[in-house]
């Protein structure tokens, strides 16, 4: 009798955790891909390429979504390092994008990004916004580097 009860809850117990794996390995192929088009993002920005920074931008607004909904029902996979990180390559893309563009600064609460998320990818941003300033000071646009 408790052979059955038992058998029946390791199926379900099976079932979850194949769910989980399956749903883990699909975030981990998803992260990669905000990760790169975020990282392409940037580079576009760099170029000055803005209408492809912004295409870039708008691929990786959806990836994110993708992402964040389908971990939904697995908060330790959302909240999870890799996941996290894909998240602050998202904030960052985003924040340098605003900022050479002269757009407003979107939050947390415009990218739907838990907070450490956000505060560790706008640190990110800073170390990007160094590198374009310098570029600016090379190419002798003071005042846009002012800015």
């Amino acid at each position: 009798m408790r052979l059955k009860e038992l058998e029946g809850i390791a199926r379900e117990i099976h079932a979850v955790l194949e769910a989980k794996n399956a749903a883990r390995d699909a975030a981990l192929m998803r992260c990669r891909e905000l990760t790169r088009l975020c990282a392409l993002c940037i580079r576009a920005v760099h170029r000055e390429e803005y209408a492809e920074g912004q295409r870039l931008l708008r691929e990786a607004q959806q990836a994110a979504f993708v992402l964040q909904t389908d971990l939904a029902p697995f908060p330790d996979l959302l909240y999870a390092g890799y996941t996290q990180d894909a998240l602050k390559e998202w904030v960052e893309a985003s924040v340098v994008y605003a900022i050479v563009t002269g757009q407003p600064l979107p939050g947390p609460r415009e990218l739907n990004v838990p907070e450490a998320a956000y505060l560790n990818g706008l640190a990110e941003a800073a170390t990007e916004l160094r590198r374009r300033i310098l570029d600016l000071i090379r190419t002798d646009r003071f005042e846009e580097a002012e800015r």
